[in-house]
């Protein structure tokens, strides 16, 4: 809660909630968002996390949110989801360095088989970053959810799921170096 008004400040950013492919908070909803989320960590079913970076005019404030969800520990999965960022940030270097902790954590220290990332059909800037992180497409959940915040009030939501399974960590860790260590014109 101590990173509500930051998260209010950031979801103005491009009026986030405007889209339609994702469920984002208006600032008026945050409260709610991060308690919903705080709700299923002590379900342990979720560990939310506010995304604050270290290096930028935006340094030591929170700029979106990110989390692990769907924990499954006795199958050594999660899901990395109910991720968003101002758009001041989106298109930086913050998504790969953030990701790039989350598998990390997940695969060298939750001992993790398998981290799955899911998005709509039609959110493509979301799928182009899943797949510039390194996950394969597992395949498209037909009618998967009603979309209760849809402008067309409930529209079915076809998902795209993929993972990065314990095999292809190295890979994708070193690919996600490449990506970070490299100059930016």
């Amino acid at each position: 809660m101590r990173h509500h008004d930051d998260l209010a400040e950031a979801v103005c950013d491009g009026e986030l909630w405007n889209h339609w492919t994702t469920h984002i908070p208006t600032p008026e909803g945050m409260a709610a968002e991060i308690e919903r989320r705080l709700h299923l960590q002590a379900q342990s079913s979720m560990r939310p996390f506010a995304v604050i970076p270290q290096k930028s005019d935006l340094a030591g404030r929170a700029v979106g949110m990110t989390t692990y969800m769907h924990i499954d520990t006795p199958n050594r999965r999660l899901e990395i989801g109910s991720t968003w960022y101002r758009q001041a940030v989106q298109r930086t270097a913050i998504n790969t360095e953030c990701k790039q902790l989350l598998l990390g954590h997940a695969f060298e220290t939750l001992q993790c088989i398998a981290v799955e990332f899911r998005t709509h059909f039609f959110n493509h800037q979301s799928r182009r970053g899943i797949e510039r992180l390194g996950a394969k497409l597992d395949g498209v959940l037909r009618n998967h959810q009603i979309n209760p915040h849809s402008q067309a009030g409930g529209a079915l939501r076809d998902t795209c799921v993929y993972s990065i399974i314990a095999s292809e960590w190295p890979n994708v860790k070193a690919h996600l170096d490449h990506q970070l260590n490299k100059p930016r014109g």
